[in-house]
């Protein structure tokens, strides 16, 4: 089963996420902040992150530049989640090393093609 790892630090956004991606048949995993994504992304190997980039402790983009800095977790592929839909948050982002970028309110039908089209064949 794919493991997808979430990372967000909004209660009400990681419930509706995850059960969502739970129906659709995806193991699930959460983590609240920044540092603690970037532990479990080293603990426990997700397929993918869905990284929020407005997180507390550590922001989503120092998580993801962490996490493609290290070479034992590098190879992840990391969805940078925003509310911010502006161009420059998507170049920030892709400069941060998220393999995409999609926006909230999550549209899942879009979010689910990002997963698949990133997820090893």
């Amino acid at each position: 089963m794919t493991k997808i790892l979430i990372v967000e630090d909004n209660e009400l956004n990681r419930d509706m996420l995850s059960r969502r991606l739970t129906r659709k048949g995806y193991e699930i995993e959460i983590a609240e902040d920044g540092a603690l994504g970037l532990q479990a992304i080293k603990d426990g190997m997700p397929d993918i992150v869905l990284m929020d980039i407005g997180l507390p402790v550590m922001n989503g983009w120092e998580a993801t530049t962490a996490a493609k800095n290290d070479e034992n977790i590098s190879h992840i592929p990391i969805i940078a989640l925003t509310a911010n839909a502006l161009e420059e948050d998507r170049i920030k982002a892709l400069e941060a090393g998220a393999d995409d970028f999609d926006t909230k309110p999550v549209d899942l039908k879009r979010l689910l093609s990002k997963i698949e089209a990133l997820l090893p064949a």
